[in-house]
């Protein structure tokens, strides 16, 4: 059940209205196609919303914090610093980061990358 649930909150198809000229099938001659998960977060809202993450960790200067910005090169975070922020952002898109991937996010970009292609962010 948890896979079923996992593929149909992965896989998104867009609800649109097919007219056919005969379809025996259904008599009023057309077809709706459902959309199982329709509420994926845009790239505009995962954007904000990592940038509000980043500009409210304490050791971060706010108006330094740009979408392209590097946590080390940029901010002078360290490592420890990195991976806070990074338990941040599972929190606040209520997803888990394999630790494997979560090394790789070292910047805002990687971040937003790396959720806005999450199936499950939310």
């Amino acid at each position: 059940m948890a896979l079923r649930a996992a593929a149909l909150h992965h896989i998104r198809v867009p609800v649109q209205t097919l007219r056919l000229k005969t379809n025996p099938c259904a008599p009023s001659g057309s077809i709706r196609l459902m959309s199982s998960h329709d509420d994926h977060l845009t790239k505009e809202e995962v954007v904000d919303r990592v940038v509000s993450v980043i500009k409210s960790f304490p050791k971060v200067d706010p108006s330094r914090v740009t979408p392209e910005v590097h946590f080390q090169k940029d901010l002078g975070l360290d490592s420890l610093d990195n991976v806070e922020i990074v338990m941040a952002l599972e929190e606040e898109f209520k997803l888990e980061i394999p630790d494997k991937e979560a090394d790789k996010i070292d910047s805002c970009n990687l971040a937003i990358e790396y959720i806005h292609n999450h199936p499950l962010a939310s």
